[in-house]
């Protein structure tokens, strides 16, 4: 393999925007050249509120890593999630008559399978599409059954579209910055990428993202994203809630949320002898009698909302984790004192916390804080399996990428 020029990634995220320039070596390994984190401003949950903002943040991040990297970046690569993802799962079916299963079979089904997705939502563009079942003569295959001599194939695929006009929004940040958006990635596959071994992501798992403003949950299966939904109900909500009800400053709120014992035991930090709250989490406005209950209702009536919308995605996708599907939370909100706990309850599975680390190490400190980065790496260095990716020529005899083809950047 030729050694190739520095790639950059950036990852848009509600509270900081992220960079990391890499190489690729001539053997295939990956060096990260730099990385880079700034204050996210002119953004909300992946879509662009404040154009100016948007740019002058992504500008500043993007410069700081190419100064560290002494290099100048002409694309990169998006790393995003939004509540407006849609997640289609779609299956095409094909006589084959006896004959062998070719290419070019299953090549007609994901052309279908994609003209009828764009056709039913023409204000929503494709960024990633996962083969993830062929079913031939009712046998099913993980690989494509290229050569295999059937009857009938049906190919089960899964689609995520994002609004047109929001990739406009981000097209147009970047252009400002005189860089050439690349491709985007999801934000929940690229965690998968990361996070999630073979076994994992081969046998079937669920990636719980729990952030500060949404929650992105992910399902995977033989190698691909099957299923996913994002959904704007962060850990904040939870704050906002206390604050609310309690006639309480964010600031306080915050306080709370992140010293209670999601466990709902031991909480005696927070409440005195009469199960009320103390006079220490008033730092700004004036005491009054709080309950012990009343605070747990409110938190555990949000959580048992955001769990109860997740419980239905579980079925909806046939994911069982009473039966052993691995479940794991990652994100700001899964160090929640405990959340994990309250999380396992109410799943009655057992639940892994991904993503911590030693950030005195500085390896680690990338892994912990760079992990869909890193994750998008992986998927541009090595490609997906089961990701469809197809590509076209353009006049000048060079390929060009899908993203090039639906979005028409560098047309």
């Amino acid at each position: 393999m030729i050694s190739q020029s520095p790639k950059g990634i950036i990852e848009l995220g509600n509270i900081n925007v992220k960079c990391l320039i890499f190489k690729i070596n001539e053997d295939n390994t990956s060096d990260i050249l730099s990385t880079s984190i700034i204050k996210s401003e002119g953004m909300h949950n992946g879509v662009i509120t404040n154009l100016n903002k948007a740019t002058k943040t992504i500008r500043s991040c993007i410069s700081i890593a190419e100064n560290e990297a002494k290099i100048s970046l002409k694309t990169i690569n998006v790393i995003i999630e939004q509540p407006e993802f849609l997640c289609t799962k779609l299956s095409k079916d094909r006589k084959i008559d006896g004959s062998k299963i070719q290419k070019t079979d299953i090549e007609f089904l994901l052309k279908e399978a994609k003209k009828q997705v764009s056709y039913n939502d023409e204000k929503q563009s494709i960024i990633h599409i996962f083969n993830h079942n062929y079913i031939v003569d009712g046998k099913t295959f993980i690989e494509e059954p290229i050569n295999v001599y059937a009857d009938y194939l049906s190919h089960e695929m899964t689609f995520i579209s994002m609004p047109k006009n929001n990739i406009k929004n981000i097209n147009q940040a970047f252009n400002e910055c005189d860089i050439e958006v690349e491709r985007l990635i999801s934000c929940t596959f690229a965690l998968g990428a990361k996070l999630l071994n073979n076994n994992e992501l081969q046998l079937g798992s669920v990636l719980i993202n729990v952030d500060s403003e949404m929650l992105s949950l992910g399902m995977f299966k033989n190698l691909a994203l099957v299923h996913s939904l994002t959904i704007p109900i962060g850990v904040n909500h939870i704050s906002k809630d206390i604050s609310k009800v309690c006639s309480l400053n964010i600031s306080e709120s915050e306080n709370i949320r992140d010293k209670i014992d999601y466990s709902f035991q031991n909480n005696l930090k927070l409440f005195d002898n009469n199960n009320n709250l103390k006079d220490v989490y008033f730092s700004s406005s004036k005491f009054r009698k709080i309950s012990k209950p009343l605070i747990y209702k409110i938190i555990k009536s949000r959580l048992d909302e955001i769990f109860e919308i997740l419980k239905k995605q579980f079925i909806i996708a046939g994911f069982d984790p009473i039966a052993g599907t691995n479940v794991m939370l990652v994100g700001e909100g899964a160090h929640l004192y405990n959340l994990d706990k309250y999380c396992s309850e109410f799943f009655e599975t057992n639940i892994k916390i991904l993503g911590e680390g030693d950030l005195k190490d500085k390896r680690k400190y990338i892994d912990k804080n760079f992990a869909p980065c890193l994750g998008a790496l992986k998927i541009i260095k090595d490609g997906w399996e089961t990701e469809a990716i197809p590509k076209i020529s353009n006049k000048y005899g060079k390929k060009r990428g899908f993203f090039n083809k639906l979005f028409g950047y560098g047309s």
